[in-house]
């Protein structure tokens, strides 16, 4: 007879979970609730603030600098999930291959730039993009491209775009792993019956990868929406979101209201914008992506 393990008393159990618990109040639900009543107030710091209801949320839809950070970070979003979103799948799909050799190897390198902190790869990519020690520039030099040099993080037209490659390179190995794992968890006697009816390769990944793994996609693209429209330090080290404000997203700005202007009140009210906008556009992917879930 198999034996059962005995369950734990309750006590250990909230033992466990108190800690993660009170650290996430205090880090998540305690800030978040200061930043929505900060926000009804006009506050510069220190003791003296002035309650002025809505205003500051009114101020904030006339904002035409918090819309146009709103621009960039949905520019850097739909692009992230194009590209992260996109080379992780076609990698994962690849390393599934029979034929490839070292898979642990290749998954462990591209995993590597996840575990990097983002300001070391805004550092890395400063290098990569400088105008006159670039690596890239030197690159196009060398193999006689000048006419495609240009200031990488200094041309106001590019350099969102610019910027937006790091962000594309740093998180493409996490979604490989997930997709990896959802690559994985099909049954291998679902592609032997495709393959008896004549099924190439191509045909296996668009009829029978991609509508088993949705589930894991729908939520490869919330991940992929929230860390973007949250996305600060990258940018932050490359750009400072300049030249003028073609790099700054909303993170930024709510940085410089708040730390730079003083203006704490109105930059909390930013912040809850961002999170009402992260939350719009998750669930706009949902309705989008559809509901339901595929059976297997």
């Amino acid at each position: 007879m198999e034996k059962t393990l005995p369950r734990p008393k309750s006590t250990t159990i909230y033992g466990y979970l108190l800690p993660g618990t009170l650290i996430y109040v205090f880090i998540v639900l305690i800030p978040l609730g200061l930043s929505i009543y900060f926000s009804f107030f006009k506050w510069s710091g220190g003791l003296s603030k002035a309650f002025i209801g809505l205003r500051n949320y009114g101020d904030l839809i006339q904002d035409a600098k918090f819309w146009f950070s709103f621009r960039n970070n949905m520019i850097i979003t739909v692009l992230s999930i194009i590209g992260q979103l996109g080379i992780a799948f076609v990698l994962a799909v690849i390393l599934q291959a029979k034929w490839v050799r070292f898979r642990e190897f290749h998954r462990t390198v591209l995993f590597l730039p996840v575990v990097l902190p983002a300001v070391v790869v805004g550092f890395i990519w400063n290098l990569i993009f400088s105008q006159d020690y670039g690596i890239l520039n030197g690159l196009l030099r060398s193999l006689h491209l000048s006419s495609w040099i240009r200031p990488w993080l200094d041309d106001p037209h590019i350099v969102i775009y610019s910027v937006t490659v790091p962000i594309v390179w740093q998180w493409v190995g996490l979604y490989l792993i997930i997709f990896m794992a959802a690559i994985q968890s099909i049954p291998s006697d679902i592609y032997e019956g495709a393959e008896i009816d004549g099924a190439t390769g191509f045909r296996k990944v668009i009829f029978i990868t991609l509508p088993l793994m949705m589930d894991t996609l729908k939520v490869a693209v919330m991940l992929c929406i929230a860390g973007n429209m949250k996305i600060f330090d990258n940018i932050y080290v490359m750009t400072g979101g300049g030249p003028g404000m073609s790099s700054t997203v909303m993170a930024q700005y709510a940085y410089r209201t708040s730390f730079n202007q003083f203006k704490l009140g109105y930059g909390s009210a930013i912040s809850i914008g961002m999170i009402v906008l992260s939350l719009t556009l998750i669930l706009l992917s949902r309705r989008l992506m559809g509901g339901r879930t595929v059976e297997r």
